[in-house]
């Protein structure tokens, strides 16, 4: 596989970082953002080959991003992971499982995150 830019969206930096030293690892080039308006401008500044995003996250949420992604024409061939731990949080957020179902996300993984399944996904994707 040809070296790929991923970008990592997540308001938790412990998590952004585990997960672009994983990727990093495996020969990736990681960018980092730290809430959804972050991961919109790294976007715009540098089309990454695959995006992971948080959906729980400040000033715009993951569900927010993914679906302006997906509806511009410039972008919505980038494949999107969403991270998820909506399933626990559903009873106490105005997050839901409707949501999740109505974005066009590739593919979605449960926190906490599993490092090699999620690798496996991103090469699935890539």
């Amino acid at each position: 596989m040809d070296k790929k830019y991923i970008l990592v969206v997540d308001d938790d930096p412990d998590l952004v970082e585990t997960v672009a030293m994983m990727l990093e690892s495996k020969g990736c080039e990681v960018g980092r953002a730290y809430d959804g308006v972050e991961g919109e401008e790294s976007i715009q500044e540098r089309r990454p080959d695959l995006v992971i995003l948080d959906i729980m996250m400040p000033r715009k949420d993951g569900y927010v991003l993914c679906a302006e992604l997906k509806r511009d024409e410039k972008t919505k061939d980038i494949p999107v992971v969403l991270l998820t731990a909506v399933g626990e949080a559903v009873p106490t957020t105005s997050y839901t499982h409707a949501d999740g179902m109505a974005t066009e996300a590739d593919e979605y993984i449960a926190k906490p995150i599993d490092t090699e399944g999620l690798w496996e996904v991103v090469t699935s994707l890539l």
